[in-house]
């Protein structure tokens, strides 16, 4: 399978995406909060907020790099999948591997809720001071290699807010398509 074609790198504001579920850069207790987060409970209303409640009381907090789902409420999806991304340790703390799980668990958390169109903001890249090229490469190795493995998601939506984002998601899906032609 070829993930080239798949993905779409755009600027915007991931409430306004129209998609089968949108990725939410979630703190552990998935209570909302700032950034990514705050916007997306803000916009979805009060149901998101309702069923994180009910996850929370069942499960407890959500771990780094894990995933949970919930409906998305007001939002222009059918699903918002919540990832706890790693708070930047300098590299020490297995902040890679950690962040590559969000992608890789919220992906497959898509497959087995039937999702076509997902779109992912830049996981980490705000208050927890993960550095934007560096998620960026992360992102784009995780999502294509899973593209290339299970075919059932048909479009990633890369939504930045920023022009780092953007620019550095950009640069490093053009790498990774030219590394697998090659």
């Amino acid at each position: 399978m070829d993930a080239s074609g798949k993905i779409e790198i755009v600027k915007g504001d991931i409430t306004k995406i129209s998609a089968d579920a949108i990725v939410n850069a979630a703190n552990s207790l998935l209570m909302g909060g700032g950034g990514v987060d705050g916007a997306i409970h803000h916009v979805g209303g009060p149901t998101i907020l309702e069923q994180c409640k009910r996850i929370i009381a069942k499960y407890g907090y959500c771990k780094v790099g894990k995933a949970v789902i919930t409906t998305a409420g007001n939002l222009p999806a059918k699903f918002v999948i919540h990832t706890v991304g790693p708070v930047w340790a300098g590299g020490h703390e297995c902040e890679e591997i950690k962040l590559a799980n969000c992608y890789k668990n919220s992906l497959q958390l898509a497959v087995e809720h039937d999702v076509k169109i997902i779109a992912f903001p830049g996981i980490s890249t705000g208050v927890y001071g993960y550095p934007k090229d560096i998620a960026a490469r992360i992102s784009i190795d995780t999502i294509v290699d899973f593209l290339n493995t299970d075919s059932s998601i048909e479009k990633v939506y890369l939504v930045c807010f920023d022009d780092d984002n953007f620019e550095f998601a950009s640069k490093h899906y053009n790498e990774k398509l030219k590394s697998l032609q090659s």
